[in-house]
């Protein structure tokens, strides 16, 4: 049973995406449904530019994920499975992604009772400066190694340890 992990990783992508689309879908009925049917007497062109850019959210995040989860097959008619695409549970920028996803859902139903929710929203570009801030301080405003002054104990395991490294290892082998 080859490719039996890369199989998995299909499925639960798969699986995954699909609840994705199924919260995206709930949430954008249960909107239309309650705000544009039920409150259709406080909406405005403010809640139509809401619907647009929560919807625009949905669609950059969800194809994101959906391109970078996509498996890839052989040509032949035997539909060989020759890569999973991106597993989804390892993190990285799918787990951002559905963060935003997350995020969007939040604000769009709870802008339902106050439009002060959508303020809400700050949080994906200010965790977004937050970690450029962290790339950049640790690239480039760090002191580096140079400047440091190295007491005598780090001293001396520093250099017990690179000659234990440039000693060649012994390999016991068994003589008959």
């Amino acid at each position: 049973m080859a490719n039996q992990g890369a199989k998995k990783i299909v499925e639960k992508n798969k699986q995954r995406m699909d609840l994705l689309w199924r919260i995206i879908l709930g949430s954008n009925i249960i909107y239309i449904v309650v705000r544009m049917a039920i409150m259709y007497s406080s909406f405005t062109w403010k809640h139509w530019f809401g619907l647009v850019v929560t919807s625009a959210a949905y669609f950059l995040s969800y194809k994101q994920l959906a391109s970078m989860t996509k498996p890839e097959y052989s040509e032949s008619g035997e539909k060989e499975l020759l890569s999973a695409g991106y597993d989804m549970r390892t993190g990285g920028i799918s787990e951002y992604l559905e963060d935003v996803i997350y995020i969007t859902v939040f604000v769009q139903l709870a802008s339902i009772i106050s439009g002060k929710f959508w303020w809400t929203y700050l949080v994906i570009p200010a965790f977004g400066g937050y970690k450029i801030f962290g790339l950049l301080r640790g690239t480039f405003f760090s002191g580096g190694s140079e400047g440091e002054v190295e007491d005598e104990k780090s001293r001396k395991k520093r250099e017990k340890m690179e000659k234990k490294a440039s000693r060649g290892k012994m390999v016991k082998t068994r003589t008959r």
